[in-house]
């Protein structure tokens, strides 16, 4: 499977964006998906999983109520909508497919396969 993550940039404080990360190749395998990231001089961490169905989602703490994950499995893309964006979001968005789902934490042993990240800069 092939991720190609797309949708960052430069936002303001408070503002919004939606991340959206295409599938190709083995899409019929892509139970599991999540999102990550890096911020500048720190580790990478989770921020956001969704099943198969879309029905169950996971978040960090850092971003519930903020963030949010979907799925439309007819484009074979995953989305991560972002409101209410403050400068510690800053960092570079990574698209994953996950081995499962978990309503706990999910480490980077749990990927599949990585997407591109793509950056994410908010100003404040």
């Amino acid at each position: 499977v092939q991720l190609q993550a797309s949708g960052g940039g430069l936002v303001q404080a408070g503002g919004s964006l939606r991340l959206s990360c295409t599938a190709s190749g083995r899409t019929s395998t892509l139970y599991y998906m999540g999102w990550f990231r890096q911020a500048p001089g720190k580790e990478r961490e989770f921020v956001a999983a969704i099943n198969w169905s879309g029905r169950f989602t996971n978040y960090a703490g850092s971003v519930k109520g903020r963030f949010a994950a979907s799925r439309d499995d007819g484009k074979n893309t995953v989305y991560l909508q972002m409101n209410s964006l403050k400068s510690e979001d800053t960092a570079v968005y990574y698209c994953a497919q996950l081995r499962y789902f978990s309503s706990d934490e999910i480490p980077e042993s749990a990927v599949e396969s990585w997407g591109q990240g793509t950056l994410v800069t908010v100003s404040s």
